[in-house]
């Protein structure tokens, strides 16, 4: 493994890994999705360029729109849950009450 694949690697792990285990805030939470997807942005970025495939080159645009659509769509999860319930702390929060 090149120490370029071991970082990108390691990168999704640990925001997998601050995903799964530091699930204070909603903030914290959404940053980790962010930084997943970031980084298999970048992956798949690298990857088209390293095997010279132009038809491969779209998929990594098309992940940074999504990417894009994910962070505007859970900024708004984040303000709507901030103004209904004061604060961004997961543990506050129960989905069984409406």
């Amino acid at each position: 493994m090149t120490p370029v694949h071991f970082s990108f690697s390691s990168a999704f792990v640990l925001g997998l890994m601050g995903l799964a285990f530091h699930r204070t805030h909603l903030l914290s939470a959404l940053l980790c999705l962010e930084g997943m997807m970031l980084s298999l942005f970048i992956a798949l970025a690298l990857w088209a360029l390293q095997f010279e495939s132009t038809g491969f080159s779209t998929a990594p645009m098309l992940l940074l729109a999504f990417s894009a659509c994910e962070a505007s769509a859970g900024l708004a999860l984040l303000v709507a849950t901030a103004r209904t319930h004061g604060t961004d702390r997961l543990q506050n929060l129960n989905l069984l009450q409406c």
